[in-house]
């Protein structure tokens, strides 16, 4: 691309001034030739021209374009200098990515890592406040797919780049999307670092705590996080056993019953889910809850469990832990 540009404008140069090449234009004989025109200052503007044609290429050169989970193709001048991020997993991969400081607002839910509390908070991701977001002139929005201000904010000329991920290899796209938008380059390692660290916390943990069957709360409802879901993947590459199947979705919101009649060995859950857990009806009769399986989450663990980003690998330690700490242990004399 840049030698192409540069021979094109060496071409609008000889052009400019007026002729091509000799090679490409061998001089008529002097009988043939025209009488000289009067003298005219012609330089400055064919200079101007030559450096509007220029200005051009290098904008050209310069554009990114970004496909989002929509399907849809946002073409921005250059990597965004200000950012407002509307979904707590895209702020940490933004900060993640070394792009923190281009951070002019956040939605109220995003608060890792710590300086990000310190940016104008724009309301919910799903619904935020138009005017404040408009007020701190961005150069992007990025925001979940289910998110209903991508329009509104199109239509007053906001570019919005709408990423949503559920799954690892949606965290690892994002990951790589998020690093072509922000042009930085080494995106893909930041990635292998993360699903190496899962890999050890899966590498870590011994035989007798696999295959032990798990319950995973998201919030009260309740809404579990599914084997589909990169909470539930997670779980399966620590060899646990997810009592929500694939195909209720990643994360479905359960009739309780459900999970009285699953039985789980085990639940995790946040803080914030775990008041009047043993109240709920039947669930005394769980041998989780009858053993004191659970593991109760205390509120910045539960945030970084449930956020599909840079803090996975972590995730997968605190759930490791877990495993180790209060999966039933196998009987005396029990074949591994």
């Amino acid at each position: 691309m840049t030698r192409t540009c540069a021979g094109l404008l060496r071409q609008l140069w000889h052009w400019l001034e007026g002729g091509v090449p000799e090679r490409f234009a061998p001089c008529p004989p002097p009988a043939l030739r025209a009488p000289p025109l009067p003298a005219q200052n012609t330089l400055a503007p064919r200079l101007l021209a030559a450096l509007v044609f220029a200005a051009t290429f290098a904008g050209a050169a310069q554009a990114l374009q970004v496909t989002d989970d929509r399907g849809v193709t946002v073409t921005l001048p250059g990597a965004p200098q200000r950012i407002v991020s509307l979904l707590p997993s895209l702020t940490e991969t933004v900060c993640e990515l070394g792009r923190c400081a281009n951070l002019v607002g956040v939605d109220r839910y995003s608060n890792f890592p710590a300086n990000v509390q310190k940016l104008p908070q724009v309301g919910g991701g799903l619904d935020p406040n138009i005017e404040m977001i408009v007020s701190l002139k961005p150069d992007v929005v990025l925001m979940a797919t289910s998110s209903r201000a991508g329009d509104r904010l199109q239509a007053l000329g906001i570019q919005v780049v709408a990423l949503e991920p559920k799954t690892h290899a949606d965290v690892q796209r994002v990951m790589l999307k998020l690093g072509q938008l922000l042009e930085v380059p080494d995106a893909a390692r930041i990635w292998r670092a993360i699903d190496a660290g899962v890999s050890a916390a899966a590498q870590s943990l011994p035989a007798s705590v696999r295959g032990t069957r798990v319950y995973f709360e998201v919030n009260q409802g309740p809404y579990a996080a599914g084997e589909s879901s990169f909470i539930g993947e997670t779980l399966t590459r620590l060899g646990a056993k997810n009592i929500v199947p694939a195909k209720l979705g990643p994360f479905p919101k359960l009739n309780p019953e459900y999970i009285v009649r699953a039985n789980p060995d085990l639940i995790m859950i946040g803080q914030r889910s775990a008041d009047g857990l043993t109240a709920r009806p039947g669930w005394q009769a769980i041998r989780a809850l009858r053993e004191q399986r659970i593991c109760i989450f205390p509120s910045g663990e539960a945030d970084m469990l449930v956020r599909p980003g840079p803090r996975m690998a972590e995730g997968a330690r605190l759930m490791a832990k877990c495993l180790v700490d209060k999966a039933p242990k196998p009987s005396p004399g029990a074949k591994p």
